[in-house]
């Protein structure tokens, strides 16, 4: 297949402008290594800032073109730390003439032919594509700038999801080995400065020092002392919890490090690293067999894009298998899901505490909807396997969204279920909104035909998750 990339750089030399345009096959060299800087920093920090509202326009466009974006909470269901609205609703925009059963009456050919998969159901792209690299929500910036006087936010992009779409921060931070405690964040977010205080007196030695490497922040792509990097003043980098936040997620996003070229790089939505102690396989495609592994291979994946030979010159940290890492992993796997009360030791809902409306939507969880045949109750609903929807049936494979380059998704992780209402958006790269969104998306490329009662049961019991 040709593969064609418009990356659109414009590049400021002296008085003149022009827009670089890389038009290329076979692929050019710089497809698997990142490039090393061409111009100095001032005119290429000049260049994205100038570009920046056209980049922040051009995706707002397209979110508001996929997606209805209104504030429309849920009366009365909130996330697990109580500061927070889930929302609700379907938020995919339809194509015209289409409703939701229309369109589970076609044909997955039909609808790839005639062009009428919904557009949020595609890849959704990073907000800068060419560039990607981490991008973090306002309250996360702001709040690691007032606690630690780090600087999180990039001069060339905006985090492009309204708040309510994104789970509640700080959220609350619920241990395996306390659970009468409850929340133990106290409302706070961990920080460098805080953890000790917070912590001293209910983990142990091995964790507390864990916890404080996952809290140390350390040079990345983007957030580094060299000339290439992506925020204004030299940056000492970020730590592992500036994306998962007390441990969940913030909704901050990247780019997989897993694929290239550039333009194919699906976006990365952060995943909650609650019930770590459960799960044998992490990482959307990358299938690393223990915490031990993800928490190493993180340090050259998430931080630097998987390109080691970029991290050398940066200062990759390469902490130390037997200790550090180990360390870090005792720490995250104490991480527990928060309370789910209407559910009963084996991850069945309890008839004496729960509705008649959730009832009904475990059934179909189990039955119909097909849900359980991997999110498995017993275990964490999840299977610990990697499954490939062949969502590309629906659609034409090559297009081109805000400069990515849509291809097949491949074989993804199954993600837990426990406490997933605090966790929008949905999918390995956030392209659903809410939990209504999710259910329409799996019963249309699933084929399940779930009728408006039945969809409304199922997402009325994953709230009780």
């Amino acid at each position: 297949m040709s593969r064609i990339f418009n990356l659109g750089l414009p590049v400021l030399l002296g008085a003149a402008t022009f827009t670089l345009n890389v038009a290329s096959d076979p692929l050019p060299p710089d497809l698997t290594y990142r490039p090393l800087p061409s111009l100095p920093f001032s005119a290429v920090k000049e260049t994205d800032e100038a570009q920046k509202p056209a980049v922040t326009q051009r995706q707002r466009g397209l979110l508001e073109s996929r997606y209805d974006l209104a504030d429309r909470p849920m009366p009365g269901v909130m996330m697990s730390g109580g500061r927070k609205a889930v929302q609700e609703g379907s938020r995919v925009k339809l194509p015209a003439g289409e409703t939701w059963s229309s369109l589970a009456a076609k044909t997955p050919q039909e609808i790839r032919d005639r062009g009428l998969l919904p557009q949020g159901f595609l890849p959704l792209p990073h907000v800068k594509q060419a560039a990607g690299g981490q991008v973090f929500p306002e309250s996360e910036i702001r709040e690691i700038g007032a606690d630690e006087g780090r600087d999180l936010r990039r001069f060339d992009v905006d985090f492009d999801l309204p708040d309510h779409l994104t789970p509640e921060f700080p959220p609350p931070i619920f241990l395996t080995t306390h659970p009468e405690l409850g929340d133990v964040s106290r409302g706070d977010l961990l920080t460098i400065r805080n953890f000790y205080e917070y912590m001293n007196g209910i983990i142990t030695p091995v964790q507390m020092e864990g916890l404080r490497l996952l809290l140390t922040p350390f040079p990345q792509e983007e957030f580094n002392q060299t000339e290439d990097r992506k925020v204004a003043m030299q940056s000492t980098g970020v730590a592992c919890l500036d994306c998962h936040s007390n441990f969940h997620t913030n909704g901050a996003f990247h780019l997989t490090p897993d694929v290239r070229p550039q333009a194919e790089r699906f976006r990365l939505d952060t995943t909650s690293l609650r019930g770590l102690f459960n799960q044998q396989i992490h990482g959307s495609k990358r299938s690393l067999r223990s915490v031990e592994d993800f928490t190493e291979f993180e340090q050259r994946t998430a931080y630097f894009n998987g390109d080691h030979v970029s991290a050398t010159r940066k200062g990759v940290n390469l902490p130390d298998r037997p200790n550090q890492v180990a360390m870090m992993a005792q720490m995250q796997n104490i991480i527990d899901f928060p309370p789910a009360p209407k559910l009963d030791p084996f991850g069945r809902l309890d008839p004496a505490t729960a509705s008649a409306l959730e009832i009904k939507g475990e059934q179909v969880f189990m039955g119909k909807g097909r849900c359980g045949e991997c999110h498995v109750p017993a275990q964490s609903f999840m299977d610990n396997n990697m499954h490939d929807l062949k969502l590309e049936r629906f659609y034409k494979v090559g297009q081109t969204f805000n400069d990515q380059v849509a291809i097949p998704d491949g074989p993804i992780k199954t993600f837990t279920l426990r406490g997933i209402k605090d966790s929008p958006p949905y999918l390995h790269d956030g392209r659903l909104m809410t939990l209504g969104d999710t259910v329409e998306f799996f019963n249309l490329v699933l084929g399940t035909k779930l009728d408006q009662s039945e969809k409304e049961a199922l997402v009325a019991y994953l709230l009780t998750l």
